[in-house]
């Protein structure tokens, strides 16, 4: 069993598990999430959301990024500075559609979010471009969700 700096059990979900969890999602966050799908930008919820919270894993809910972190970088989807941990994102060079990019993916369940790019403000200097269908988000007050039954902390 893997842990985070922040105490979440990084140990990826089980084969029914990750069946039960995919189950629940609508079918544009599994093209998303499971099959390394982009939304159109300027259409995601999650572009110009402004509420306080926490975002997470769109499938294991696994936390990513605080509203502090996010800023609008005009690029049509939610963008981050810095993610709450960075050993709750993995790192995947990405040489696709003529470009070289570094995807993320969540460090539990190994689902695709976006990529990040070093174009960002300070003090990180980088832009996590998400997709909104690949996140959910928790308000402030509100406990973070414990989906696979982990006994995680409720809060950051």
């Amino acid at each position: 069993m893997t842990h985070s700096a922040l105490k979440f059990d990084l140990t990826p979900p089980s084969e029914a598990q990750l069946k039960e969890l995919i189950a629940q999602l609508d079918p544009e966050s599994v093209r998303i999430l499971r099959h390394h799908g982009t939304e159109a930008p300027f259409c995601g919820g999650f572009n110009d959301h402004e509420q306080d919270g926490i975002y997470v894993c769109g499938l294991c809910a696994l936390p990513l990024f605080d509203s502090p972190t996010k800023f609008h970088s005009g690029s049509g989807w939610p963008s981050f500075f810095d993610p709450v941990s960075r050993d709750h994102i993995h790192y995947i060079e990405d040489n696709s559609h003529g470009m070289r990019r570094v995807e993320i993916r969540c460090a539990r369940c190994d689902s695709h979010l976006g990529h990040v790019f070093p174009d960002g403000p300070r003090p990180s200097g980088d832009r996590y471009c998400l997709n909104s269908a690949a996140l959910r988000f928790v308000a402030v007050g509100v406990d973070l969700p414990d989906l696979l039954g982990r006994d995680e902390p409720k809060n950051l």
